[in-house]
């Protein structure tokens, strides 16, 4: 008599995977599951749905970090339950984020490093958010001072990433865009002053335009701004947008005055998600001076035993993208910094190089200095060839590449580009794959054009991350 029978016991087998009844069916969308089960074949089933996503390392459009060092995945494996404003329990944590904030302010030569105001966000658009309202709340403040009214605030900018029109419809300010016009495709100082009066709240350059890649002048503007303080006395501080360029100008240009070298420069945001080159999602913030950010955005917050000043959007927030910053900090140093920063402007401008010589294309820019390292192209001037950029695109698609088209913003809709970013971990050897991918989709278009070529509505559209 055998001590048990299989019947009894088969509950308690391991099942294959994919022969499972956990398997045989359809997983839930739209209800909420009423039953648990096997945490292997869940993991399988959303395993398995993950795959229909791109590869990351092929996604070109992206700014943010897609290749991180096995000891950054550690550190975030270490801090995945630290709630990094709860900064009582997990006080290093907290050092290490104003660590960062220091280190930061000696990178952007702020004049006193040591006591310079900032913090860690979700991401440079929460950072911009923040000084943004630095901004409304000092131009408030001085008009009232003055007997003035203060109801009809406005921003200037060049052509910027969606996170300021948000800030503008958000807290009801005007925001005066410079429209891309001919060949002009950034901020000028020039047409910046221009669009400036007694209501402007501050001036953002952009330090890496989304859509082409470059620097907008911001020792330029600054000197323009001095020049119209001495003729009309309107005194407009300038708020530098350093969601790619601030990680990347102290490297690679550091002789170029954009940040707190600058008196005129109040605030600086960046993104330390992508040339920063920690995990998604973590942001930063800094003032130039303790007045350059009001008191009365701050509040100090009594929370499980601490007294905490929190000037953030966000409250409750992982605290392993900041020790990941802090460990790229001490493991790249500025040199280490600068040598992968250079490495990719040098793809940069091999993949330039490479599409200039496949005829069609004009480079708008090529990954030199004055930019950040991306690639920017768009079809020659009255050619034909049959196919338009979002054709090309689609067919780079087919080899799993993530090479954006998209038209300009108002006044240069007219005018389709794409564009290619060249971060941390695209080698030389990848960037060489591509090329080769790109001419055999050239040679495809050419010998099978388009009946009709496709639109960008066609395409599906492209927004910058």
């Amino acid at each position: 008599m055998p001590l048990h029978s299989k019947r009894d016991i088969r509950d308690s087998l391991l099942d294959d995977v994919y022969a499972s009844t956990d398997l045989a069916g359809g997983l839930p969308k739209y209800r909420f599951p009423e039953g648990e089960h096997d945490p292997r074949h869940v993991y399988s089933l959303v395993h398995d749905e993950l795959m229909l996503d791109g590869n990351s390392r092929q996604n070109m459009a992206t700014f943010c970090s897609t290749w991180l060092e096995p000891e950054v995945h550690a550190l975030m494996n270490e801090c995945i339950d630290k709630n990094m404003v709860d900064k009582d329990e997990y006080p290093q944590t907290a050092e290490l984020e104003a660590r960062c904030v220091h280190m930061l302010a000696d990178l952007w030569n702020a004049p006193h490093a040591a006591d310079t105001v900032g913090c860690s966000t979700t991401g440079s658009s929460e950072a911009a958010m923040l000084g943004g309202m630095a901004l409304l709340r000092r131009w408030r403040a001085r008009r009232r001072e003055a007997g003035r009214p203060a109801d009809r605030p406005n921003l200037v900018t060049g052509p910027v990433q969606v996170c300021w029109h948000k800030f503008a419809r958000y807290w009801d300010v005007e925001l005066r865009e410079i429209p891309m016009q001919g060949e002009r495709l950034i901020m000028t100082a020039e047409e910046a002053v221009r669009r400036c009066d007694e209501n402007t709240i501050g001036v953002v350059p952009t330090l890496g335009v989304t859509f082409t890649g470059q620097f907008e002048p911001v020792k330029a503007l600054s000197d323009a701004l001095d020049r119209l303080q001495g003729e009309s006395g309107l005194d407009i501080p300038i708020h530098v947008d350093g969601a790619s360029g601030a990680f990347l100008a102290p490297f690679c240009e550091p002789d170029l005055p954009w940040d707190f070298r600058l008196a005129r420069v109040k605030s600086i945001n960046a993104s330390g998600h992508k040339f920063g080159l920690s995990p998604l999602g973590v942001g930063w913030i800094l003032w130039r001076e303790q007045e350059d950010l009001p008191e009365e955005l701050v509040f100090r917050v009594n929370y499980l035993g601490g007294d905490m000043p929190c000037f953030a959007l966000n409250f409750s927030r992982p605290g392993g993208q900041i020790v990941a910053q802090y460990y790229n900090f001490l493991r790249l140093g500025r040199e280490g910094y600068a040598k992968i920063h250079r490495a990719c402007y040098d793809t940069a401008q091999f993949l330039a190089a490479g599409i200039a010589e496949m005829g069609p294309f004009d480079i708008l820019y090529g990954g030199e200095s004055g930019g950040i390292p991306c690639v920017s192209w768009r079809l020659k001037p009255g050619a034909n060839p049959g196919f338009s950029l979002f054709d090309f695109a689609d067919r780079l698609r087919t080899r799993g590449w993530l090479v954006p088209a998209y038209t300009l913003p108002p006044e240069r809709e007219d005018l389709a580009i794409q564009r290619i970013l060249v971060r941390h971990g695209t080698s030389r050897d990848l960037a060489a794959l591509l090329l080769a991918d790109m001419r055999r989709a050239l040679a495809l278009l050419d010998g099978h054009p388009p009946s009709e070529p496709l639109t960008e509505a066609e395409a599906g559209g492209f927004r910058h991350a």
